[in-house]
This record gives C-alpha cells, sequence and structure tokens, in this order.
C-alpha cells in the first residue's frame, strides 16, 4: 500500500493509530519507513490544535505556543510542526501553515515570470577561430551556502569569486571557445524555510531562507556576468540532497535572468542528471548521492545512446563527497569532486577532512579530457 492509503485506513480505523510502524508494516506488507511517515502525518492531522508531539517537552510546548500567539498564527491554520534538538542541545522547531507553500511558489513563479519580461538583451560575441579550442569547466560543487562554519555570508561569496577568477587566469594561454560552469551540486546547505535538507536533517543556517536564497542567486550571477565576459557560458544546474528542491527554483531564476542573454545558456531541465556533448567528449553531471558509480557507465549509455556512442571520451562528475575521488568503469571515468566548503560543527565533531580545492577541468574538441588546473585553500 502507498502512504496515502494507509493514512486513509488510519483515518477510517482510529484503534490503529495506536499501534506501531513495524506493526502495520506486516499487515499492510509495505516498508517501516512508509508506515512512519503515514503514521506521523495522520497522527497531526487528527490531532489537530494538539499536533504529533509525543517525546516533546513541557518547555518546548509552551515556547510553541508562545510563538503562534506572537505571530496570531491559528493552529487551525497549521499544516504541520517538526520539533529538533541542535548541536548545542538548544531545542528548536519549524511551522508550516496550510497554503503557505503554495503561495512561495507561486511568488516565485510570479518572479520567474518578471524577469523573463525583463531580461537584459545580450547579442552574441564574437567567437574567434582558435587552433585547439577547449570548453574549459570551472567546478566548484557543494559550497553549502548559507552553512554556519563561523564565516558571513559576504566571505564566502568573495572566497568563491576568487577563486572563479584564479581559475580562469591559470586558464592564460587556453583556446578557451566556451566554459562550462556546473551549479548546485549542494550549492545552498539547506531547503531553506525548513532550515533542513530535502529528507529533513536539520541544518545550522547562518542566514534567514530568503536571504541565502537572494544571496545565492545573486553570487551565481555575479560569476555568470564575470566569465560570459571571457567566452560564452554554458550553466549546468545540478540538485543536490540539501538543496533539491531550491536548487530547481534558483535555476528558473538563473534561466529567466538569462533569457535574451546570446552568450549564457542555462540547463535547468527536470532530469537531475545532465549531459553535456563537446565535440568528442561527453559529460554526465549529478550529484553522486543516488546512483552506484559502477553503475553510472550503464547509466550514460541508457539514457543518450546516441551521444553515448559519437564520443570518445566519456565521463561523469559528482559532488556531495567534498573530497577527490577519480575511478574508471568499462573506459569512462568518474570523478567526485573537491569542495571549497568549510567543516560545520557536525563534521569537526565526526573528524571528517578533506583538502578544499577548486578545479577546472579542459576539454579538448579533437583530442579529449587534457586534464585540469587548480587552486588550493
Amino acid at each position: 500500500m502507498t502512504k496515502a492509503e494507509i493514512k486513509e485506513f488510519l483515518k477510517e480505523n482510529t484503534g490503529y493509530q495506536k499501534k506501531g510502524a513495524e506493526f502495520l508494516s506486516e499487515k499492510f506488507n509495505c516498508s517501516v519507513e512508509t508506515c512512519k511517515l503515514a503514521l506521523r502525518e495522520s497522527r497531526t492531522e487528527l490531532k489537530g490544535a494538539e499536533f504529533d508531539i509525543e517525546n516533546v517537552s513541557s518547555n518546548e510546548i509552551s515556547e510553541f505556543n508562545t510563538f503562534l500567539k506572537r505571530n496570531e498564527i491559528d493552529k487551525a491554520d497549521i499544516k504541520s510542526v517538526k520539533f529538533w534538538q541542535n548541536m548545542t542541545g538548544d531545542h528548536r522547531f519549524s511551522v508550516v501553515v496550510k497554503g503557505e507553500e503554495d503561495a512561495m511558489i507561486s511568488a516565485k513563479q510570479e518572479l520567474i515570470d518578471l524577469l523573463e519580461k525583463n531580461s537584459e538583451v545580450v547579442e552574441g560575441v564574437y567567437e574567434p577561430e582558435f587552433a585547439q579550442p577547449v570548453a574549459y569547466e570551472v567546478s566548484l560543487p557543494d559550497i553549502h551556502y548559507g552553512k554556519e562554519v563561523g564565516d558571513t555570508l559576504e566571505m564566502l561569496e568573495d572566497e568563491y569569486m576568487y577563486r572563479i577568477k584564479s581559475l580562469m587566469e591559470k586558464a592564460d594561454g587556453l583556446d578557451v571557445e566556451r566554459i562550462i560552469l556546473p551549479i548546485g551540486n549542494d550549492g545552498m546547505n539547506s531547503e531553506g524555510y525548513s532550515r533542513a535538507t530535502t529528507k529533513g536533517t536539520p541544518q545550522q543556517d547562518r542566514g534567514e531562507w530568503q536571504q541565502t536564497f537572494v544571496g545565492y542567486c545573486a553570487l551565481i550571477v555575479r560569476a555568470i556576468k564575470y566569465l560570459s565576459s571571457i567566452a560564452p557560458v554554458d550553466v549546468i544546474v545540478i540538485q543536490g540532497n540539501h538543496d533539491f528542491e531550491r536548487m530547481f527554483y534558483a535555476g528558473e531564476f538563473l534561466r529567466a535572468y538569462f533569457l535574451n542573454n546570446k552568450t549564457v545558456s542555462v540547463d535547468n531541465g527536470f532530469d537531475t542528471r545532465k549531459y553535456y556533448e563537446y565535440g568528442v567528449n561527453m559529460i554526465m553531471y549529478t550529484h553522486g548521492d543516488k546512483e552506484k558509480p559502477a553503475e553510472m557507465p550503464l547509466i550514460m549509455a541508457t539514457e543518450r545512446p546516441m551521444m553515448f556512442a559519437k564520443s570518445k571520451f566519456r565521463e561523469v562528475h559528482c559532488g556531495h563527497l567534498h573530497k577527490e575521488m577519480v575511478n574508471e568503469y568499462r573506459g569512462v571515468k568518474v570523478r567526485f569532486l573537491p569542495s571549497i566548503c568549510k567543516n560545520d560543527a557536525w563534521h569537526k565533531s565526526m573528524g571528517y577532512e578533506a583538502k578544499r580545492v577548486a578545479q577546472a577541468h579542459i576539454w579538448n574538441k579533437s583530442t579529449g579530457y587534457e586534464g585540469y588546473l587548480q587552486t588550493n585553500l
């Protein structure tokens, strides 16, 4: 049974609300996780004003009620409430009001329509003939814009732009015909309003959700404008496990912003895996948290058979791990790229450590992949 079907059963048979997820899993022959979600949501809906506040202290409930009163929010208007505890032991909660998500989506669409209508018109630049044309892939995945690491957002923005410019300076002497700019791969640290990842893991963000969304979009616009003054830019939007939904919204913002700019293209397609063809090269872009690396070559060949057949050099570029890892499967290299992002308190406590590095990869149009340039932090 699906989650919706289980919820419908629980509404009609309220006695089963007291049963555990394991019991329901056996009864309906479905996963325990699905039953947990169905139980949590149906209990919240049934309790109405009380919500699902099991294991929540009286102090938290008091703070929650004070918050509702201060913000003039009626409990009947609340869609869901999430309670959690951060790394320092402080209790936190987030509230989603009925209709609020629809209003947010509507507002974003209105913004996109406005951008498309007023997008700056930029004609195509003159493209000279090159002896050895290359596509220069400036790839800084997983910057986790908004994550609490002790730096201000302005410091992160300056660091990002400094590394972009440094990599372009290192490209001096190359016949750069096009610039590839993959963005996303956890470009933002959370889905914003929830202060959590897409699956609900709580995060510590430095700014408000509006501030981090606007700030990230402005930063990428700044980078694209700089790069497009050098060569045409192809932007590839890759959704991560921290910002899967918000990264799509950011991609639509950028697509609308540069709609009439002939020097910039933005690939914000619905597929989570994006493909790029340049001469004899084929590149698949994906965050890398879902697919098994050894299966990626077959995924490439299945999803883009014609591109796969025409290409001689094939790679998959992933983020997610924040460190460099390269393996080759059936002639296809799978690269996990490093990140410039600092560790937050949780990663430090777990002992995670990786070199902070920004890389730019060189794709020769006729002779294939020629390596990468790098700037170390």
